[in-house]
Order: C-alpha cells, then structure tokens, then sequence
C-alpha cells in the first residue's frame, strides 16, 4: 500500500504553490495552468497529480476538458495546524514592539 503524500511536502514546492494561487481564483485546464510556467505540460500534470494527491486540488470533468479547483476545507486544515504558532509569533513582535518603545524613550 502506497503511503499518501504529505501536504506539507506538497505545498513546500514554489510551482504548486503558484498553481494553488492560480486555481484559487477560478477553476482551470492543465494547458491553461502551464501557460503560465516555463516549464512542460508534463511537469504541470505531474505536479497537479501530487497536489490532487494530498486532496489540496480536485477535479472536475467538463465534457471533454478536465478542470482543477482548490479544495478550501484542505486549506483550512493547513490554517488550522499554523494557527497553533500565530500566537507565539504574535506574542514575540508584542514583546518587540514594547521593548522597542521603551528603548526610544531613553
């Protein structure tokens, strides 16, 4: 049994994190994607594979063309696991700003 792709893998990858800021927006064809990298239509599929893997992206058959849109509750589940750190990284610039703030006032 094949282990499934680890999301965190997936989206570590600048091409698939553009071809997810892509299809955010609206749902669109490998040749359509590809147009926009410079690269092959084969590296384009290869990466919508592994990302269709990780259920980051879905597909969706329109007659004969094959549409990938992004799957926001996967994102969501993306937020849900950073949201964890927002708080400390918030914490730390407030414990920056004050110690900021009180080195000006000497």
């Amino acid at each position: 049994m094949e282990a499934r792709r680890d999301i965190f893998q997936a989206i570590a990858d600048p091409t698939r994190r553009a071809i997810i800021a892509l299809i955010a927006l609206q749902a669109m064809t490998p040749n359509a994607i590809a147009e926009h990298f410079d690269t092959t239509r084969q590296a384009v599929s290869k990466h919508l594979r592994i990302l269709t893997e990780c259920e980051l992206v879905q597909q969706e058959h329109k007659g004969r063309e094959i549409y990938y849109q992004l799957e926001i509750d996967k994102m969501k589940e993306i937020d849900k696991w950073l949201e964890q750190f927002r708080k400390i990284w918030e914490d730390r610039f407030d414990n920056l700003d004050k110690l900021l703030a009180k080195i000006q006032q000497k």
